[in-house]
């Protein structure tokens, strides 16, 4: 499923991106393209000026100036003297003379100019299509010179063959820089939405396993409720007493189990708050350790706490949320640390934060585990037989303390055993 929206969405954003990207490149293309052909243009004026200047100027044209212009390469000129052509260096063509016919019937509706009018001299640039319609591909200037009595008309024409190309050129280059800018706008939203949508696949991920895992640990103990329940028809008054014990049992731990499900939940939620109040970590953690002497008495562990000799300054904090993180981390210690062992619960200060720690010297937690103790269910095997335990104490200690903006960590202990510090803030 998500390799599918990851596709979708990865071309989604390409799409809109190249979207405006394409319109943008268009329209910078029309600008270009409107100044290159203006700039075209007025070069063509300027050039037509400095010819006109010297054909209306010199009193007799020459072939050899005719021809040197034409010569060039750039221009091709008609000269009409009375109407009739004037052949000075070409042999005459059915398609120009149909070209210079077109070229005279646009300067004409163009400058609205009749023959008939009286008109010494005049000259003037403009732009046509040889074939009527569609884009100009000539410039064209006319020149009508009154002299000796008699009407001198000459058209000279300029192909639009190397601005046209350059054109062609030019939108080539655009779409082979927008075609690549395309492949790197969907290589750039394959990689991005990528990065977007793994934690979103990450999270699918977890709450499979968690459902997966919290459907494991519900099963053991409603099958052992269902068979006590099944048995308990067929056994005697003595049976029947062990069974509704068993099931009394299995329902408590299913119920402890349920009620970290509900705790966890209302946390990713947001559904819970924490009452932040001042607080003094001393007390509390008095308070937890004389909770937890008898239970630590039970097993014969040396149960012990550390204290500053000096008063700390009050601690921000929930004192309910940080004593519950506080008995999962003492209940944890007493159920792994073996007979006769030793805890330690201390506490220090120093100055930009409140270190606790609950210290054992029991088999310790492998390096390679220690990365995912905090993960839901999660259990080494020095835990898979501890019944009653599944694995989402240090969950929930998690993040309760990241509730309080601090860190929970875990160490070796000196000696063997493990060590779990948690770091709150100071005010």
């Amino acid at each position: 499923m998500f390799r599918k929206v990851h596709f979708r969405l990865a071309l989604l954003c390409a799409g809109i991106t190249f979207f405006i990207l394409a319109v943008m490149s268009c329209g910078y293309l029309y600008i270009s393209e409107k100044s290159l052909k203006d700039s075209s243009f007025t070069s063509f004026q300027n050039e037509m000026k400095d010819i006109t200047d010297s054909l209306t100027e010199t009193p007799v044209l020459t072939w050899e100036q005719l021809a040197r212009i034409e010569d060039q390469g750039t221009y091709t000129i008609q000269i009409l003297d009375n109407d009739v052509p004037l052949l000075f260096n070409r042999q005459p063509s059915p398609s120009q003379d149909e070209l210079f016919a077109a070229a005279w019937r646009c300067f004409e509706e163009h400058f609205a100019f009749s023959s008939s009018e009286d008109n010494s001299a005049f000259s003037g640039e403009f732009d046509f299509s040889s074939k009527g319609y569609g884009a100009s591909d000539y410039y064209g200037c006319a020149v009508i010179l009154e002299r000796n009595g008699g009407t001198l008309r000459i058209m000279i024409l300029m192909p639009l063959t190397a601005l046209r190309q350059q054109i062609r050129s030019q939108r080539i280059l655009f779409a082979l820089l927008t075609a690549l800018a395309a492949a790197a706008l969907f290589l750039f939203s394959w990689y991005f939405t990528k990065k977007l949508l793994r934690p979103l696949e990450e999270n699918q991920q977890r709450q499979t396993q968690f459902i997966a895992a919290a459907s494991h640990e519900l099963r053991t103990p409603l099958a052992v409720i269902l068979s006590c329940a099944s048995a308990s028809h067929r056994g005697n008054e003595e049976e029947r007493a062990h069974f509704l014990d068993s099931i009394q049992s299995e329902g408590m731990r299913m119920s402890g189990l349920i009620d970290d499900l509900l705790l966890l939940s209302g946390m990713e939620a947001h559904a819970w708050t924490i009452e932040m109040r001042p607080a003094e970590l001393d007390t509390l953690l008095l308070e937890t350790f004389e909770a937890f002497e008898p239970v630590a008495a039970e097993k014969s562990i040396r149960l012990s706490i550390e204290l500053p000799e000096i008063p700390l300054p009050p601690c921000s904090c929930d004192p309910g949320r940080i004593r519950q993180v506080l008995s999962i981390l003492l209940h944890n210690a007493v159920s792994y640390t073996p007979w006769h062992g030793r805890i330690c619960l201390s506490l220090s200060y120093d100055g930009r934060a409140y270190h606790i720690r609950v210290s054992d010297n029991g088999a310790g937690i492998p390096d390679e585990e220690k990365a995912h103790i905090f993960d839901r269910f999660y259990r080494g095997d020095q835990s898979r037989s501890k019944k009653g335990h599944f694995g989402l104490g240090l969950s929930i200690a998690s993040e309760i303390v990241k509730a309080h903006q601090g860190k929970i960590l875990v160490s070796d202990t000196c000696g063997g055993g493990s060590t779990f510090t948690v770091l709150l803030p100071a005010a």
